[in-house]
């Protein structure tokens, strides 16, 4: 495992990789910014965002970015810097603001929110943001800190969490409009350092999960049994996806916040995006958010 880029984000999370223009993008949610960085070139540049950034899909529009920001989902340009407002969301909730999120292979934005308060009860959703832009509240569970959001290839199963149960669930995903069903344990982490933070499916189905406070990257079976662990110089790895153009990279950003003067001096690179070249894995290229208009 290697420093990629010294970012030195307070909260760097959902890292996505772009097959068309060969890019990463992830942000920094605390420094309310969208970053891209260029492996062929190393060019590394950023955006200001309006308020915090907490994820963010590929279009099929290269030129824009669906946002997932603190209070609404929104479009970004990357040419003009413009935002165009979609909808709000959890307006009558003031302590909820919208977190992980990920599109279904239908090209669907799937997300939840987070319950900002020191209690952190269980008051936050799923939502998914439909191709004409209507937006459902999915038939989960309510949760206080939504995460883990990913897909299995076929697209038949999600993947998803509430971080402070320390577990990861999935069920049966209807590709249309459906309900949810077969709602169910996928992973205990209740004995295991950290809590699940972001997700991503490799190519063979199997779930690698970010453990925040963990120290480390776990790939999961399809069955949920413990594959590998991969150790990390950071506490707070966030997020992780399969980059470069064959998919056999694996990128992980990482957060400051938090930590102690005597805790970033033990990790200095908290953060950071770091990087490790894969063996045999591959994964899949990221599915973009497909509007009707």
């Amino acid at each position: 495992m290697e420093l990629k880029i010294d970012a030195k984000n307070a909260l760097g999370e959902c890292i996505l990789w772009c097959d068309r223009l060969q890019r990463l993008l992830w942000t920094d949610i605390l420094g309310e910014s969208l970053w891209a960085y260029q492996p062929v070139s190393g060019k590394i540049v950023s955006w200001p965002m309006p308020e915090r950034l907490a994820s963010f899909a590929l279009t099929d529009d290269n030129d824009r970015l669906l946002l997932g920001l603190a209070s609404q989902l929104a479009y970004f340009n990357f040419s003009s810097g413009s935002i165009a407002p979609i909808c709000q969301i959890e307006a009558d909730m003031p302590t909820t603001r919208v977190n992980d999120g990920r599109c279904d292979r239908q090209g669907r934005f799937v997300f939840g929110t987070l319950n900002e308060t020191q209690d952190r009860a269980p008051i936050a959703s799923f939502y998914r943001l439909n191709a004409d832009l209507t937006l459902q509240r999915l038939e989960l569970p309510h949760i206080a800190i939504a995460n883990s959001i990913c897909f299995s290839p076929d697209g038949g199963t999600l993947y998803y969490c509430d971080s402070l149960s320390k577990s990861i669930r999935c069920c049966s995903y209807d590709a249309g409009s459906g309900p949810i069903t077969n709602d169910r344990l996928f992973a205990d982490l209740s004995k295991d350092p950290g809590e699940p933070d972001g997700s991503a499916i490799d190519a063979d189905g199997y779930l690698w999960n970010a453990q925040w406070g963990g120290w480390r990257i776990v790939r999961y079976t399809p069955d949920g049994s413990i594959d590998r662990v991969i150790s990390l110089p950071v506490a707070q790895p966030s997020c992780l996806t399969f980059g470069d153009p064959d998919h056999a990279s694996l990128y992980i950003t990482s957060a400051r916040t938090g930590l102690s003067g005597p805790e970033l001096r033990k990790q200095p690179h908290a953060g950071g995006v770091f990087y490790s070249r894969l063996d045999t894995v591959r994964g899949l290229p990221e599915q973009r958010f497909m509007a009707l208009s």
